[in-house]
């Protein structure tokens, strides 16, 4: 057993699962903050990420050159508090929020529940943050840095739990306009069950005005502010069905939008209220990846994110068709060293092997 199982099973489990994350949290975000133990930190454990573009595990996606494969998926940092001491962990990139345009506590706690025997974790936070203009705040100081510029960061983006549905379209520009200066790519999620209605929006009819708002928003904002133009994402379900997700991947092509972020939380559970995430959503996964590569062809990116565990879940979520990858879950299952063990695992066999052969259709 290592150290870190030792301390999750004598001290996080026995925690509130909410009040875990915010002393975890606290902790990454202060290392991250201090230049000289950030920097010996990542070199220790991630000393992929200080070698320069163009290192044996480095994609080009997004228009950057992402120094690994695997990522931090939206929802660990709502506020971009603490991106610098998660890529100091070993992730090759950061998606902060999910951020709305006004701040808004969230639902009533509790909210976040541990699955034990699944590795899992069941969450109704609902879009909990300061708001999409301190998130713009942070990452404008973040860029005012060479390694804060280094360091790949999406911003996924929503509405406010108050906005009718019909106004859903004015928050989602809002959101692009604050952080599209700022940020690598922007997602558009309307996939969480946590939000009323939210999921609703994924219907091609409800998604299209949402999809053209925030790209003309992005546009604008970038070029106002003398930046390149920001790709756009947007994040889907587990749950749909396959003619959604061909339908979603229709809309992407129409659309000339940069990508899809494959897949949210799942409610197909019997857990009780919120969505699920970890090992249960892998196949599911997996399959949306496979469906939307083979529809989507091969120039839109594909983030592939769902019951990742370690570096063989990312390989197959690579050889279905992803360019890229995200995890959650299994951070708070197998400590802060996990992201650095996936991202050097990948890093040496891509190093090994020819260029693209573990990415599949998705290279």
């Amino acid at each position: 057993m290592s150290p870190y199982d030792l301390l999750f099973s004598s001290v996080f489990r026995r925690m509130d699962p909410e009040r875990a994350h915010e002393l975890a949290f606290k902790a990454i975000a202060a290392a991250g903050s201090v230049p000289l133990l950030r920097d010996v930190v990542q070199g220790a454990v991630a000393p992929y990420l200080g070698r320069g573009l163009g290192g044996p595990g480095s994609i080009e996606a997004l228009g950057r050159t992402v120094p690994a494969p695997f990522g931090l998926a939206g929802g660990f940092d709502k506020n971009a508090r603490a991106v610098r001491g998660l890529t100091m962990l070993g992730f090759g990139f950061v998606e902060i929020g999910t951020v709305t345009p006004r701040p808004q506590p969230g639902n009533e706690r509790p909210r976040m529940w541990r699955e034990l025997d699944l590795r899992g974790v069941r969450n109704r936070m609902g879009f909990n943050n300061d708001g999409a203009e301190a998130a713009a705040r942070r990452l404008r100081e973040l860029r005012s840095t060479p390694a804060g510029r280094a360091v790949v960061v999406g911003a996924n983006i929503g509405k406010n739990k108050t906005t009718p549905a019909a106004e859903a379209a004015a928050d989602y520009a809002a959101c692009a306009r604050e952080l599209a200066p700022w940020a690598d790519y922007l997602v558009v999620n309307v996939s969480s069950p946590n939000t009323p209605g939210l999921r609703d929006l994924q219907t091609t009819a409800e998604l299209r005005p949402i999809l053209v708002a925030a790209r003309e928003a992005a546009d604008a904002a970038t070029a106002a502010a003398g930046r390149p133009r920001v790709p756009l994402l947007v994040k889907i379900a587990p749950d749909l069905a396959d003619e959604d997700v061909d339908a979603a991947a229709d809309l992407v092509l129409e659309l000339g939008l940069d990508g899809v972020v494959a897949v949210n939380t799942t409610i197909g559970h019997d857990r009780g209220p919120g969505g699920l995430s970890g090992p249960p959503l892998l196949e599911r996964g997996l399959a949306v990846v496979a469906r939307l590569r083979r529809r989507l062809g091969s120039e839109p990116v594909i983030i592939g994110v769902g019951g990742i565990s370690g570096a063989d879940d990312v390989r197959a979520y690579l050889r279905a068709g992803a360019d890229l990858t995200q995890g959650y879950t299994a951070f708070i299952y197998s400590g802060p060293l996990w992201p650095s063990r996936v991202n050097r695992s990948l890093t040496r066999t891509r190093g090994s092997m020819a260029a693209g052969s573990i990415t599949g259709g998705g290279a």
